[in-house]
């Protein structure tokens, strides 16, 4: 079977607190420039990021094996495989790479680079490497897995049918099959960690964009590059301020300072369409915000305690309010829009009741409540949220302390398990229930020592044999119906006991100046070079 579809602005006022920055009659022509809180990114290295915004960044400077159509986010089409054959057990895909693949500095791309590419992220062994080991391809195995027969061909055999578009998801479309500039990353190695210090501030990969440059904390800027074999971007550069201010943003955007406002909260996404020039764009992504719970730990080591948390918080009062345009209300783990998924009703079953919660207290041994500290980021939704579930908590005895701080550093804390609770965020790159069952159900290694920081199910602590093996037997049930009908009992089942207390699945929202034209984005992917002025 054959699959196939057919000179740098001046920084300085890019870079100016917003009250210095002189006040623009326009932005650059050929620029894209955005306000967003990017306080997020710690790294560019494709084997080590996890944060939504880096992953924005790097799949706009790095091309992966394929990527999802943006006309239809559930098929794929070429990046740097031009086709792909599959054999007829399916155990086999074969990618056949473009011609005239050159990284930004003119080198020629080669299999050899990507091989070594994917290669690194298993040997790394940071969170990434998990999107290919759970398809078998581990450091023992992934030599004789994953080969580069010639310059321009990839082979990869599985040990296991998975299904196609799973292997798509999240192997050939993920970052973890970018291809970087083997000889240039590994001049620039130190003490045996595969170039990945070098990679911390730069990208050297091939793609439509690279990374001219990065300022923790004040800004992004994006060169298109010269050497790019498929489609240019329309835009030459992209500038991406960091703003953590939704007001600074929306005056910004009003003073035509910027195209396009990233982090804008409700009251402004509603009030924005009657201002001149600006227009709102939405689209619903597979992305869960969701309350994180530490099962190592007291209290939320009892699953009644953990099932009391959601009848705290008040899905059709933040529904009217705080998640309005953001975000849509949802207890399930499962994105809609995902095969498996709960419709909306079935996947968000709880409303605020106090009562409930404080009986669950009680069986759980908890009749006077407890206290602990709830860590919040700078997500604009953030510290509402985080309100709304302190108050109700209150009235059942329990003292949740707020404790707001960067993304960068709640994401630190979540993943080395130093917290009670966290409001979080975590987005899946498969439109299937696996995408999000195989991260916030599976867990195959429970111990501290693991460091899974990749699977959310570990960063809370969580273990469940029976639900490891529910997960598995879902992925590889071959009825569609009835493996859809396993993902919905897994849902409810979670409901009750998980560790995770989901609030809603997050939409990209954002307000754009009528002058920028041909934004694209779906629920998996935001396409930069495709904007135009």
């Amino acid at each position: 079977m054959k699959f196939m579809k057919t000179s740098l602005l001046c920084l300085t006022a890019l870079t100016l607190p917003a009250a210095m920055t002189p006040a623009l009659a326009a932005t650059p022509q050929d620029a894209l420039v955005m306000a967003y809180n990017i306080d997020a990114i710690s790294s560019f290295d494709p084997a080590q990021i996890a944060e939504v915004v880096t992953d924005e960044i790097v799949m706009n400077t790095c091309d992966a094996l394929v990527n999802y159509d943006p006309e239809d986010e559930a098929s794929f089409v070429p990046a740097l495989a031009e086709s792909w054959d599959v054999s007829d057990d399916g155990l086999q895909i074969t990618f056949h790479l473009k011609d005239d693949i050159v990284f930004p500095d003119g080198t020629p791309g080669t299999a050899d680079d990507l091989l070594w590419s994917m290669k690194r992220v298993v040997n790394l062994g940071f969170g990434n490497s998990a999107s290919l080991t759970e398809y078998g391809f581990t450091k023992e195995t992934i030599d004789d897995l994953i080969t580069a027969p010639d310059e321009s061909t990839i082979v990869m055999k599985l040990d296991k049918p998975y299904p196609l578009n799973l292997v798509l998801a999240s192997v050939a479309a993920n970052r973890v099959s970018v291809m970087l500039n083997r000889a240039e990353v590994e001049a620039n190695e130190k003490d045996g960690d595969l170039g990945n210090a070098y990679l911390q501030d730069r990208t050297a990969c091939v793609g439509p964009y690279h990374l001219a440059r990065w300022n923790p904390g004040e800004a992004v800027i994006l060169e298109a590059n010269e050497n790019y074999n498929g489609p240019k971007p329309n835009l030459s550069r992209v500038m991406i301020r960091h703003v953590v201010e939704t007001g600074t943003q929306r005056l910004l955007l009003e003073k035509g300072d910027i195209d396009i406002a990233r982090n804008l909260a409700p009251e402004d996404l509603a009030e924005l369409p009657d201002a001149d020039g600006v227009e709102v764009v939405r689209t619903l992504i597979p992305s869960m915000f969701y309350m994180g719970m530490n099962t190592q730990e007291e209290p939320f080591d009892d699953p009644k305690v953990r099932l009391a948390m959601r009848y705290l918080i008040d899905y059709q009062g933040l529904s009217k309010t705080v998640i309005d345009g953001v975000g849509v209300a949802r207890a399930s783990f499962v994105p809609l829009g995902s095969f498996g998924a709960l419709d909306e009703a079935a996947g968000e079953p709880f409303s605020l009741d106090i009562d409930k919660a404080k009986a669950l207290l009680a069986e759980a041994g908890y009749p006077d409540g407890f206290e602990v500290t709830l860590l919040v980021g700078s997500h604009p939704y953030g510290t509402p949220i985080a309100q709304q579930i302190q108050q109700a908590a209150s009235q059942a005895g329990i003292t949740f302390n707020i404790e707001r701080m960067s993304n960068a550093q709640l994401y630190s804390r979540n993943r080395g398990r130093d917290f009670q609770a966290a409001l979080l965020g975590f987005k899946t790159n498969v439109p299937d229930a696996n995408g999000m069952a195989s991260r916030f159900v599976y867990n195959p290694d429970n111990s501290f020592d693991a460091k899974l920081t990749q699977y959310p199910a570990w960063r809370s602590g969580y273990f469940d044999e029976e639900m490891n093996a529910r997960v598995q037997a879902a992925l590889f049930e071959k009825d569609p119906q009835k493996r859809a009908e396993m993902y919905h009992a897994l849902q409810e089942d979670i409901m009750q006991q998980g560790p995770m207390a989901y609030v809603m699945q997050t939409m990209n929202s954002a307000a754009k100046r009528e002058t920028l034209h041909d934004w694209t984005w779906n629920g998996f992917r935001i396409y930069y070079g495709k904007a135009t002025k």
